[in-house]
This record gives C-alpha cells, structure tokens and sequence, in this order.
C-alpha cells in the first residue's frame, strides 16, 4: 500500500500543529498552576520550580515557556486587566441606554468577581511586584475600565460630580471584589449553587442600592 504524495503533505502538517497544541496546552497548565499559587502562598513565597511542579513540567522545560515568574505574573496580570476593559467597553457599545449599561457592567463584573477569585486576590496583594512597564500597563486599563463606569453613572445623573462618580466606582469594585470571601462555604455542591445564587442575588441587590445612594447629588 503507498501513500500518496497529497497524504504525506497533510501527516507533515498535522505534526506541527500537534506540536503547537501541545506547548499551548502546557503553557496554559502553568498559568493555572502560577495562578493557584500565588493566590494561595503570595508572589514573593512561589519559586518557578514550584510552579513547574505543580503543572507537571520539570527542570529546564519550563524555560521554554516563561524565563522567570515575573513572566508568569505580568501574563496573568495584564490578561485580565484587559479582559476587564474590553469587556466593559463591549458592554457599553451593545447598550445605548445608559440604564441598561450599568445593569450589564454590574453583571459583567459580577461574573467576574464569582469567577476569578484567585486573580483578584493577585491582583490586590501583588501588583506592586510586576515590572514597571507592565505595572503601568495595568493601572492604565484600570483606570479605563474606572471611567467606563464614571461615563455611565454621569450620563444617568449629569449633576454627579466626577469624583463622587469615580468614588461610587471604587466602592462598587470593591464590595463587588468581596463577593468570593463571602461564599466560602463547607457545604455539598449542590447547597453550594443553590447558596451562590442567593448570594449573588444580594450582592446584586446591594451593589445596586450602593449605586442608588452614591447616585444621589448632595
């Protein structure tokens, strides 16, 4: 039986791909596990040789992928960073009702809050230990994904000062940011949905009447 020469070609390209899958597979296995944690120990108690172990990579393969854990860091950093202001802005773009906006960035935040706990806690206790450059990078996008909502808050009131708008933000952040430490919770999976639920129905109803009392001009 031969093999014909159109079949060879497509054996020769599915090794490279293969290849390729394979080292973004693992790459991402670090991230989890650098993520993970820094998130439970701090930046400054993780060493790269316990990151590689954690992912299942050992001695001089994790250099392939990341020089230092600072590498680490910046990806997880200025990732979510990101994330957070495109996703804001996608938010607003799809909303021209500037109600409907902030009732989107207050779900899209939300999610993030209940599905990122690990990287808010990073972000909070680490930030200080990016490069410089990347440092600046995130407090940029931070203080975009910050006048996102100052934009809408100001366009539901046009009399709320800037400041107080941008105060009202912060404050939201971080009772939302806290949404994670209030759900732990021993229970089974299924109390543990039926808990996060409600628990995400409070933040919701609370981080809306936080709104409503920093919406109001003196």
């Amino acid at each position: 039986m031969t093999t014909s020469a159109s079949e060879g070609q497509a054996a020769g390209a599915e090794a490279p791909n293969r290849r390729s899958q394979l080292k973004s597979d693992r790459r991402l296995q670090l991230l989890s596990a650098a993520e993970r944690l820094f998130a439970e120990r701090g930046f400054l108690a993780v060493r790269l040789e316990d990151i590689g172990a954690a992912a299942g990579v050992s001695g001089p393969a994790i250099y392939r992928h990341f020089p230092n854990k600072e590498s680490l860091l910046v990806e997880l950093l200025v990732g979510i960073s990101t994330r957070l202001l495109a996703g804001a802005r996608q938010v607003r773009a799809r909303n021209s009702d500037a109600s409907a906006a902030l009732d989107g960035l207050i779900d899209f935040h939300l999610d993030f809050a209940l599905t990122e706990p690990d990287l808010i806690r990073i972000q909070d206790r680490d930030l200080a230990y990016l490069p410089g450059a990347a440092e600046k990078q995130v407090r940029k996008a931070q203080r975009q994904y910050v006048e996102v909502w100052v934009g809408v808050l100001r366009e539901l009131n046009p009399e709320l000062p800037e400041a107080d708008a941008r105060l009202t933000a912060h404050a939201v952040f971080g009772l939302l940011n806290s949404t994670p430490h209030s759900m732990k919770s021993p229970d089974t999976s299924r109390s543990k949905g039926a808990r996060a639920a409600r628990s995400r129905a409070v933040m919701r109803a609370m981080t809306i009447a936080a709104l409503e009392a920093g919406n109001q001009c003196p």
